[in-house]
């Protein structure tokens, strides 16, 4: 007699079936936020780099442009998943290695010749989180994504920067970058916030507020974007 509890038997042995993942109203798969994610301000998150498994919560958003702060190629799945979606892509490589000097110890005696481990100053460069804040700063890219690999140095520099213009007080900003570095906070990247130069960015933004699509996929025609063609290769 068929089980009507929802079993299949093999080989006399009762297995239950797999229940399926939640659906959002879109139809997609159980909503799975990326690693580190989290919400900056109205319309602006970040996150670390996200993959097929995050598309429908990044779909949630109704996301118009993402940030990536990596130098490597795009993900191809990724790719197609902004072109289904109207997605724009800002890529600012920067280099995410954390760079250290071996500095000899000179209190040592000549015959205990030990070198000890110094961070150096990450190779952040101004100018790219210059650029990278323009795209922040124009309401027309939000909703907007900021990420890097793992959403913690990289992508902390720049909403600490992001901090500095909307004129959080540095306590707040430091323990911000802190509390989402997990344990791995780097002092170079705190240096680099604190002494940015904000003088060239005119905006002074307190807030912002989020300007969604129409619906899922379509910009509003009043923002110029590139069309679809324009995600190729060459151009990522």
């Amino acid at each position: 007699m068929a089980n009507e509890a929802s079993e299949s038997f093999a080989g006399g042995i009762s297995t239950p079936q797999k229940k399926k993942s939640p659906a959002n109203e879109d139809g997609d798969d159980a909503l799975v936020p990326p690693l580190n994610f989290a919400t900056v301000d109205g319309g602006i998150f970040r996150s670390g780099f996200p993959d097929s498994a995050n598309f429908g919560f990044l779909k949630s958003l109704r996301l118009r442009s993402i940030i990536c702060l990596c130098p490597d190629k795009y993900p191809e799945a990724n790719v197609q998943f902004l072109k289904a979606n109207g997605i724009m892509l800002y890529q600012f490589g920067i280099d995410g290695s954390k760079m250290h000097l071996f500095v000899k110890n000179t209190l040592c005696s000549p015959i205990d010749d030990k070198y000890y481990e110094q961070e150096s100053s990450t190779n952040i460069p101004q100018e790219t989180i210059r650029e990278a804040l323009k795209v922040v700063l124009d309401v027309r890219n939000h909703p907007l994504l900021i990420h890097c690999k793992r959403g913690k140095h990289r992508t902390g520099c720049l909403v600490g920067c992001l901090r500095r213009l909307q004129q959080w007080c540095l306590p707040s900003i430091l323990d911000e970058y802190q509390s989402l570095a997990a344990g791995k906070a780097r002092e170079s990247d705190q240096r680099f916030i604190e002494l940015f130069d904000i003088s060239s960015l005119k905006h002074r933004p307190l807030s912002f507020s989020c300007s969604p699509k129409n619906h899922i996929g379509v910009v509003q025609k009043a923002v110029s974007y590139p069309p679809l063609e324009y995600y190729h290769e060459e151009s990522l």
